[in-house]
């Protein structure tokens, strides 16, 4: 299997190639030439299998053993799940005949991106070993410079899943003050010498487009070996596409779903990642209903399923919601503050997968792959110069075929935590699962009676206090530090920060970069804690 860029194929890389590049030079994301189709036999022979099981099937699919050999990517695979803390490492919970959430919050850092990127920081440490081992006396090492934008999550996953490593260095981009006070604690609390916080003075999208700036100088590309931790990076997606199909055992298994049930995965997302690997479990064969895009008031996929234009524009209130936030460069801030984006990165994959069936399956393979990346790259041309893109008739119409989508204010967001406490079986939502559980809400009328949805919940509530706090606080019997607070929570906020802030500006950052690994190595400078 090889891979090639959304705007131009006439580059293959290989699975380490493309892990370790991250972003294309040319500025588009890496896909596989083409999906792989599941095994004759997957449902009968996969139906009993781990979460660990179903992660060397299905990566097996994507990465040729010639790369990784089975047994070498079992033990990857062991190693990045040991750090988990439930045995099902996402576990389904029911919460009534039609409604189950799947638990993705159960890794080191408490959120669904420890599952990929547990995986991912054991991949670069597995081709950085390889490579050094094969280099003759006086060589110079190969290293790796990983710099990454968040808006909460990716930071500290990311951060666990690489600090200590040998010949790596990390820098974690994130909106100064937009983050969970946890969030940021548990980012900047971290005091391995190879990891870098940087509180950069704007938004997330300001955030992930000083990542793109970085990946797209060659020159500082070249010179420090860039790595992306974002969902840019194809081994997040990938990753991810697991526990779609241990859902789908486990619902069938020992939630024993009536046959005929079809399970519909309802996603609250923002940079598209975690519904991407989704789309991608759908196009293997995996069964599914339409997959359901949650967004909060940052919702320029909704848009996109009304209209067909992909555009960043600042979004107008749900009339009679208050979102009791105010927009800042376009992004609304909001209570589920991993979603506030503006651009969502992942969204370039769909596109390329839009436009090459818009080619028409009566043309030259090869003709449509390059017609689709000429056509996507266009488009995301037209997104960074006007702003926006007005996609045909037809590229919406099969992007409804496989996806709907809905917008949540905050106010929505806040009485649906209320109503999953107060219901039976009880059940404390993060605020961004509470968007997917008001969005499926919203969908289910729309369903055929045989459906059953999975709404995947993307963090522990305790990384949102404040959103938490407020939505429980007429409640007698709620105590936040009893029923949400876990132990490792504890004292995490009085712990000494490493942390540099940074202005808005690309020239700053690399600054930083250059200070900490511009000879090579890696080091902490003590004046940068704050």
């Amino acid at each position: 299997m090889r891979y090639f860029s959304t705007r131009g194929a006439e580059q293959l890389l290989s699975f380490e190639e493309t892990v370790l590049t991250g972003l294309a030079p040319n500025g588009g994301l890496y896909i596989p030439e083409r999906i792989p189709s599941l095994p004759a036999d997957w449902e009968e022979r996969w139906r009993d299998y781990s979460f660990q099981d179903l992660s060397v099937e299905i990566l097996s699919l994507y990465i040729s053993p010639s790369e990784i050999s089975h047994d070498e990517l079992r033990t990857l695979v062991d190693k990045s799940y040991s750090t988990f803390r439930h045995p099902e490492i996402s576990p389904l919970k029911q919460l009534s005949d039609k409604t189950y959430v799947l638990e993705l919050f159960h890794g080191p850092t408490f959120a669904f991106k420890d599952v990929a990127l547990q995986l991912l920081g054991n991949l670069f440490e597995f081709f950085l070993v390889r490579r050094n081992s094969r280099k003759g006396p006086g060589e110079k090492r190969e290293k790796l410079t990983v710099v990454g934008a968040t808006s909460g999550d990716t930071g500290s996953a990311a951060i666990y899943g690489l600090r200590g490593k040998a010949d790596v260095s990390i820098f974690i981009l994130h909106p100064k003050g937009r983050v969970s006070p946890i969030q940021e604690a548990q980012m900047t609390t971290v005091a391995d010498a190879n990891v870098h916080n940087l509180a950069v003075r704007g938004t997330f999208d300001d955030c992930q487009d000083a990542v793109k700036a970085l990946f797209a100088d060659t020159a500082f590309n070249a010179r420090h070996r860039l790595g992306a931790v974002n969902s840019i990076n194809w081994a997040r997606i990938l990753a991810q596409t697991v526990y779609y199909f241990l859902a789908h055992f486990h619902a069938r298994r020992a939630h024993q779903l009536p046959q005929g049930a079809q399970l519909q995965f309802v996603v609250p997302t923002g940079n598209f990642g975690d519904v991407l690997a989704g789309y991608y479990a759908k196009r293997m064969g995996l069964p599914m209903g339409k997959l359901v895009i949650a967004t909060n008031a940052n919702d320029i996929l909704a848009r996109f399923w009304r209209s067909g234009a992909y555009e960043k524009v600042d979004s107008a209130p749900s009339p009679g919601a208050s979102d009791g936030k105010q927009a800042v460069a376009g992004v609304r801030e909001t209570q589920s503050p991993a979603m506030d984006i503006l651009v969502s990165s992942n969204f370039e994959r769909l596109l390329w997968y839009l436009a090459y069936e818009e080619q028409g399956a009566s043309a030259d393979d090869v003709a449509r792959v390059r017609a689709a990346c000429a056509t996507v790259d266009g488009w995301m041309r037209a997104v960074k110069v006007d702003g926006r893109v007005q996609v045909p008739t037809a590229v919406l119409e099969a992007a409804r075929r496989d996806f709907v989508a809905e917008r949540i204010s905050d106010e929505q967001t806040l009485e649906t935590i209320r109503s999953y406490y107060g219901s039976s079986p009880s059940y404390i939502a993060d605020p961004h699962t509470a968007v997917g559980l008001c969005a499926a809400g919203l969908v289910s009328p729309h369903n055929a009676p045989s459906t059953v949805q999975v709404v995947l919940s993307t963090a522990h509530p305790a990384k949102f206090s404040e959103a938490v706090t407020r939505a429980l606080a007429g409640e007698p019997s709620f105590d936040f530090a009893q029923d949400v607070l876990p132990e490792e929570f504890r004292g995490l906020l009085e712990r000494e920060r490493r942390v540099e802030d940074v202005p808005n500006d690309i020239e700053a950052v690399k600054a930083v970069i250059e200070r900490y690994v511009g000879d090579g190595r890696a080091a902490v400078e003590k004046g940068a804690s704050v």
